[in-house]
């Protein structure tokens, strides 16, 4: 059988195929191929760019996945908080006063090496119960003493951005939200939206108290940021650039083919042009759409609620976080249009061949 043969009439169905990721026959090809890889899911670019080098004749590079910028280290990330008057005041002092327990506590020893989540939450407390005692002690004959804990109240006031900042985006349950796993498993088929719902109601929280609503449910918010802690960030960003990885091989490939010239040459079709269809079709489409539409999804999911919160504390956010921001942004918005890409070199090498079959019609 010769190797070339006449263009004959196609259904448009590859170019098609390319943006058609969640076809039966798709899922079902991509259950099949995690099955033979063993489940881990990058093995699927691994096999595409085998059956890929087959398919045009040219070598498949070794993936290499872009860096991923680290998070600056902890002590460029905590905000250093002054302190006050009221960290030497003798508690005792406030006798009448609800705010008396409160300063009892930030003042003990406990206090003073209190978490940056439970040292917020005693400011909270402290912010919202203040007001009253000022009015009781100015009241009781006690002006000095008023007017000591309302300027520790405009400090703290003043200091509660930072004191979100290191409680939250500066806070070890931030800083393992962007770990990325040891292993990519399932990812990202086994998330939850719990971080999501986390990540939002922290928002939420922190934009209330900025208001002026200092009222705080401590367990509830400790438990927001425990479900912060088990998100996904890490391994999004992981998944994300070895995909990128791995189609710039496969674009690698494509471009070194098209240097040989067209695919097609009308009114003549190579049988590679099949082939190449059929690769595509099985092993890209198929076998790597579904989990980068997956990628996508949770890309636009998680981003915003992480977002949101550095907008709200925007003013607070050190350098090096806003350097590091910056770069996680640019990185990821890339490493997400990979996909986009690398139809786009895919459209070019078959060009020819599409535009040889509309003039045989």
């Amino acid at each position: 059988m010769s190797a070339q043969s006449p263009i004959r009439p196609q259904q448009h169905q590859f170019l098609h195929s390319l943006v058609q990721v969640s076809r039966f026959t798709g899922v079902l090809a991509v259950l099949a191929l995690t099955a033979c890889t063993g489940g881990n899911p990058d093995s699927a670019f691994e096999l595409y760019l085998q059956r890929l080098s087959g398919a045009l004749s040219v070598e498949a590079p070794a993936i290499a996945a872009p860096s991923i910028a680290p998070l600056p280290a902890v002590r460029d990330l905590q905000l250093e908080i002054p302190g006050s008057a009221i960290d030497v005041l003798d508690f005792l002092a406030l006798s009448g006063c609800e705010l008396q327990v409160t300063v009892g506590k930030r003042n003990s020893s406990l206090g003073r090496l209190a978490r940056d989540s439970q040292r917020l939450l005693l400011e909270l407390e402290y912010l919202r119960l203040a007001p009253a005692c000022i009015a009781y002690l100015r009241e009781q004959g006690e002006p000095a003493l008023a007017a000591t804990l309302e300027k520790a109240r405009i400090q703290k006031r003043d200091q509660l951005p930072a004191l979100i900042f290191n409680a939250t985006l500066g806070g070890e349950e931030y800083r393992q939200f962007w770990k990325a796993p040891a292993q990519a498993g399932s990812y990202p088929a086994n998330t939850s939206s719990a971080v999501i719902t986390g990540l939002q109601q922290v928002n939420d929280h922190a934009r209330r108290w900025l208001s002026g609503d200092f009222s705080a449910d401590n367990l509830a918010f400790e438990l927001r940021l425990s479900e912060v802690l088990a998100g996904d960030g890490g391994a999004l960003r992981q998944a994300l650039a070895n995909q990128a990885g791995a189609l710039q091989a496969a674009n690698h490939m494509l471009a070194r083919r098209m240097e040989r010239g067209p695919l097609c040459a009308p009114p003549l079709r190579p049988a590679s042009a099949d082939i190449l269809d059929n690769v595509v079709r099985k092993f890209f489409v198929a076998g790597t759409q579904p989990r980068a539409a997956q990628l996508n999804r949770r890309y636009h999911e998680l981003l915003p609620a992480v977002a949101g919160l550095e907008e709200v504390l925007f003013d607070a956010l050190p350098p090096a976080y806003r350097a590091w921001q910056q770069q996680r942004d640019a990185d990821l918005a890339r490493w997400a249009l990979a996909p986009r890409k690398h139809v786009l070199q895919l459209q070019a090498v078959q060009e020819p061949c599409v535009t040889g079959e509309r003039l045989a019609r």
